[in-house]
Parts: structure tokens; C-alpha cells; sequence
């Protein structure tokens, strides 16, 4: 009879994570309709000059780093870009280097979970070296995909040609064209009520982000949490394993910093090699692409390109590093040896993240203002 009984209040909680799950899965959804209404209701004078600042693709890229780092989740500013490419405010070549830059951007998390670990040398090594591995990879997928994006439209045209095979909207140009969504109704209301455009988009920037935060944390605790530690030593036992598990456990949890910053402890614990656990960083890298194709799936042809931008841009980050063992040990070479000079002298590793994610970017984005 006990055992029954304390089944019972188990099976209660398990309903209980679902129902949440699926109540944060209908705000996020509910969140990108209101901030896609919202900015197509923008008009303003002030909105268009900012959006005007992304013609520059060096803004576009520095912004989309800045802004992540600042808010830590490339998920929340990779949804709204969907949502104002859906409105009409950007165009698709305009958003792509703001994708970009967010795929920089998200990698802050991973490094400040190391420096839990400053106390102790090894691991504190250990520990950044791991977390640097996930800046160094997306640094370098946007320094060798940036330039051909930039000069030859490599990732947006690729991405507007796939897109046209789930779109009946054959032009980019025109009037904006998009399925209703089950929500359209109550944000259309919401949106009338509240009456003012930039509030009516600070408020759902705001809800994209709580929903998605809620939704990582359910996602994270109903299907990862345990599966994740009683399968450990399974998942990075081979290069393809570890890749598969870093995309099912990051798209499960819609945040590749979560499922990184798994990794770190594992890392500076000598639970399992950096070699090890790199592939598993790329495949997190690919899995967090879930949340703009959720975002995308109802709108425009040019959101639904975006989201298959972020896609490739990840697919093929892992594609150049992930197949030869000679490319692999490219990052892991350079996150390791970053990790040991930063240990020598602590202060490097604060200087690295401040001038990667916050000083560079701020001092680019003031200085190319023009």
C-alpha cells in the first residue's frame, strides 16, 4: 500500500511537468505572434533608424553578440529576429548576421559556469577549457562562413531556395504574407488594447524570453536531468553517439547553454576528455536551432529561411570541424591552450570575456555607427 501511495504523488508530478511544458510551449508561441504583430504595427520614426543601423552586416553580427551576451539566450534573440523578419521590418540578408553573431553570443554561459571552478587549478583549467571550446568553434564557423554569407549570399540564398519547398509565397518583395496562428485573435486585442506599438514589443520580448525560460527549465527536468546522468559514459563513447546526443538533448531543451554547461563539470571532474565531449558541443550547437523553426513555422517565407539560415550555419560548422580528426583538434587545441594561460594568470579569463563579449562589440558597434 506505501509503495502505491508514493507512486501516486510521482505520476501526479510527472502530469504536472507536462502540463507545464505544454503551457510554456503555448506562451512562446503565443510570445512570437504578439512581438510579430507588435512590429508590424511599427512605424515610428525611432524603430525604422534602429533597424536602419542593421544595413551594416558588422553591426548586424556585433549587436546579435552583444545582445545575447547580455540577456544569455540566443534562443529569445534568434525568435524575435524570426518574428521581425515575419512583420516585414528586415529583410532575410539583414537578419542572417545578427544569427550569426547570437551563435557567438550564447557560448558566455558555458565559460562563466568554469570560473565555479577558480578555486582549484586543475579543474579550473580543465573546466575553461571546455567552456572556451564552444566560443572558439562558433568563432571560427563565423570567421570562415561570415565572408562567403557577406560576398556571395551563400547561407540566405541557399536558405531561400529550401525555404520555397514549404512556402506557397513564391517573393520575397511585396506584401508580407503569413498563416494565422490559433493566438492571432487575443494578441490582434492585446495589441489594440495596449494601443502602443514599442510597448506592446518590450512587453512580448519579455514573454519570449520568460516563456522560454520556463520552457528550458520543464524541458530540462521532465527528459534530461536524469536520462543525461544515467547514460554518461554512453554518450561520449563515439564521436557520431556524442554529436546525436548533444542535438536530441539541446532540441528536448531548446537552450545549448544548459546542455554545455552540463559538460563543464564533467570536463574539470576528468568524468570524460575534452576530445570526448567536443562533439557533443556541436551537435548542442544544432539542436538549439529547434526554437527558430518553431518561431518560423507559421510565418512568412523569409522567417521560415531564416530559421533554416541558423540551421545550415550550424550544420555546416559541424561539417567543416566534425568529420576529420585533424579539424576537430583544431578548437580543442586552441580552448586548451587558452585554458592553461588563463590559469597562469587569472585576471586573462575575466579579460577574455569581457572584451569578447561586451568591450569589442560595444566599441565596433559605436565606431561603424555611421
Amino acid at each position: 500500500m506505501e509503495s502505491l501511495e508514493e507512486q501516486k504523488p510521482a505520476s501526479t508530478r510527472n502530469y504536472f511537468k507536462y502540463l507545464q511544458v505544454f503551457l510554456a510551449l503555448l506562451l512562446f508561441i503565443f510570445a512570437i505572434d504578439l512581438l510579430t504583430v507588435a512590429m508590424g504595427s511599427i512605424n515610428s520614426g525611432v524603430a525604422l533608424e534602429i533597424l536602419q543601423a542593421t544595413k551594416n552586416p558588422f553591426i548586424s553580427l556585433f549587436i546579435g553578440l552583444l545582445v545575447t551576451a547580455l540577456i544569455q539566450s540566443s534562443s529569445t534573440v534568434t525568435a524575435s529576429v524570426v518574428a521581425i523578419v515575419a512583420s516585414g521590418n528586415l529583410t532575410l540578408q539583414q537578419a542572417v548576421p545578427i544569427v550569426l553573431g547570437a551563435n557567438i553570443g550564447t557560448t558566455l554561459t558555458s565559460t562563466l559556469v568554469s570560473f565555479s571552478y577558480i578555486m582549484n587549478k586543475k579543474e579550473f583549467r580543465r573546466a575553461l577549457s571546455a567552456g572556451i571550446s564552444h566560443d572558439v568553434f562558433n568563432i571560427l564557423s563565423v570567421i570562415i562562413l561570415f565572408p562567403m554569407e557577406l560576398y556571395f549570399g551563400f547561407l540566405s540564398g541557399l536558405a531561400e531556395k529550401i525555404a520555397s519547398f514549404f512556402s506557397s509565397d513564391n517573393a520575397f518583395e511585396g506584401p508580407l504574407v503569413y498563416n494565422r496562428m490559433f493566438t492571432r485573435t487575443a494578441t490582434e486585442w492585446i495589441v489594440d488594447q495596449i494601443n502602443i506599438p514599442f510597448l506592446t514589443m518590450l512587453l512580448s520580448v519579455f514573454l519570449v524570453f520568460f516563456a522560454i525560460k520556463v520552457l528550458s527549465t520543464a524541458m530540462y527536468k521532465t527528459f534530461v536531468k536524469n536520462s543525461f546522468e544515467e547514460i554518461n559514459k554512453l554518450i561520449f563513447q563515439k564521436t557520431g553517439l556524442a554529436f546525436f546526443y548533444g542535438i536530441f538533448f539541446t532540441a528536448a531543451v531548446q537552450s545549448s547553454t544548459v546542455t554545455t554547461s552540463l559538460v563543464v563539470p564533467l570536463v574539470a571532474n576528468k568524468k570524460v576528455t575534452l576530445t570526448k565531449a567536443f562533439p557533443f558541443i556541436v551537435g548542442a550547437n544544432i539542436g538549439t536551432t529547434i526554437t527558430a523553426v518553431i518561431a518560423s513555422i507559421y510565418k512568412s517565407e523569409a522567417a521560415i529561411a531564416l530559421a533554416i539560415v541558423h540551421i545550415l550555419f550550424n550544420s555546416f560548422g559541424a561539417l567543416i570541424f566534425l568529420p576529420f580528426p585533424e579539424m576537430r583538434r583544431v578548437p580543442v587545441w586552441i580552448a586548451n591552450y587558452m585554458g592553461k594561460t588563463s590559469v597562469q594568470n587569472r585576471v586573462l579569463g575575466f579579460a577574455y570575456i569581457l572584451l569578447t563579449f561586451f568591450i569589442i562589440p560595444f566599441i565596433l558597434i559605436y565606431f561603424s555607427r555611421d
